[in-house]
């Protein structure tokens, strides 16, 4: 009998783990498409700094990814349990600021603003400000994007009992977390390996070392660019989401287009992300202006 009983509970155990498997590998290709904007988004984060930095830098940014999936992860379950009508408006609440974010940087480079009229020693930070602010940035920006994979890991898992729940929401953050910043350490370091093969290597290997050094600037530049796309992509596709009549006519826009010839396919796969993008582009321009507008009414009666 005692042998019987613990075969059973093996049985019960690879069962589980059986399950779990599953679970995690179906939560991992619907999180997919976050996880290429949350790689683009942290490898834009942290590009800039001094060299000897980046991976100090890196390593700072998955401790506090770690953290924000170890406040994530319990409280998604937690509101799952007990108030499951919150969690469209907390994610659209993150998308907006995602926005926000991203058309504040257009809107620093591009617009007038009052930091340009300041002395300009004044307005250069200090090498170590200036890096603490891109951890904090990087830090705030994966609290949205980690929250976004969690709550849809979570609706994943949503029928599962509690504890494959958690087995499968933990092995998903920590997954995410190592796959994306191991990713980013190799981007921002690109360029020293490029230097390891001109240096030590072949022919060959010097080939592909010189190719990586010319390359490897402009890529980090376009990361620039990437990661603000990504910024209105992932912030727009969550507000549009949280909006049906918009999520419905995005995809009622974009179906007809895979009836054209050639290209059609493609274009209906793209046309969703560029629409949720300029919606994204358009929520964040209103958001900049409502903050803008409350901090100057909040000045007025501050100086009054």
């Amino acid at each position: 009998m005692a042998g019987s009983s613990f075969f059973a509970l093996i049985d019960d155990i690879a069962g589980i783990l059986d399950d779990v498997s599953a679970m995690t590998k179906v939560a991992a290709k619907k999180t997919a498409g976050v996880l290429g904007d949350d790689l683009a988004l942290n490898a834009q984060q942290v590009s800039g700094v001094n060299a000897d930095r980046e991976l100090p830098v890196v390593w700072a940014v998955a401790v506090g990814s770690l953290k924000n999936k170890a406040i994530l992860v319990p409280a998604a379950l937690a509101i799952s349990a007990f108030a499951p009508w919150a969690v469209t408006p907390l994610l659209m609440l993150g998308g907006a600021f995602l926005c926000f974010e991203g058309f504040e940087k257009l809107a620093h480079k591009y617009l007038p603003h009052e930091e340009e009229h300041h002395d300009a020693a004044a307005a250069q930070p200090e090498a170590a400000e200036s890096e603490q602010d891109k951890i904090k940035g990087a830090v705030r920006t994966d609290f949205i994007l980690s929250a976004e994979i969690i709550a849809i890991t979570l609706g994943t898992v949503a029928g599962a009992p509690l504890q494959q729940q958690i087995t499968v929401l933990v092995g998903i953050a920590l997954i995410m977390t190592v796959g994306v910043y191991g990713v980013v350490a190799g981007i921002v370091k690109i360029d020293d390996g490029g230097l390891y093969l001109l240096r030590t290597g072949g022919k060959f290997a010097q080939r592909i070392g010189r190719a990586i050094l010319v390359a490897a600037p402009y890529m980090m530049k376009s990361l620039t660019v990437i990661g603000t796309v990504a910024m209105f992509m992932v912030g727009g596709g969550i507000l549009t989401h949280g909006l049906a009549p918009v999520h419905h006519w995005i995809a009622d826009v974009s179906a007809p287009l895979a009836a054209l010839p050639a290209i059609g396919g493609l274009l209906s796969v793209l046309a969703p992300s560029v629409l949720d993008a300029v919606f994204g582009v358009i929520a964040g321009a209103v958001v900049l202006l409502l903050v803008t507008v409350v901090k100057r009414v909040l000045n007025i009666f501050r100086k009054n």
